[in-house]
């Protein structure tokens, strides 16, 4: 059971500009294990959309989940 919709209001594309990524597809991208992106995306951290049993993630909410958490690590660093 994923969360719909894909960030701020402002940043919606037409669903045919969307480029769905496969779970595993994103664990390459992020370099993390497949169950790192699960755990993700039932937290509500990675928005995706459920088919049939799988989850597609929006490839833009995974940039964004990067972009957001390298600006969050780096305000961290003393």
């Amino acid at each position: 059971m994923g969360t719909r919709g894909s960030g701020a209001a402002g940043s919606e594309r037409p669903l045919d500009e969307v480029r769905f990524l496969t779970v595993a597809e994103v664990s390459s991208v992020m370099r993390v294990s497949k169950m790192t992106v699960y755990r993700l995306v039932h937290s509500g951290h990675l928005p995706a959309i459920r088919v049939g049993r799988s989850f597609r993630v929006p490839e833009q909410s995974v940039h964004e989940y990067l972009r957001d958490s390298a600006s969050i690590e780096s305000l961290d660093r003393p």
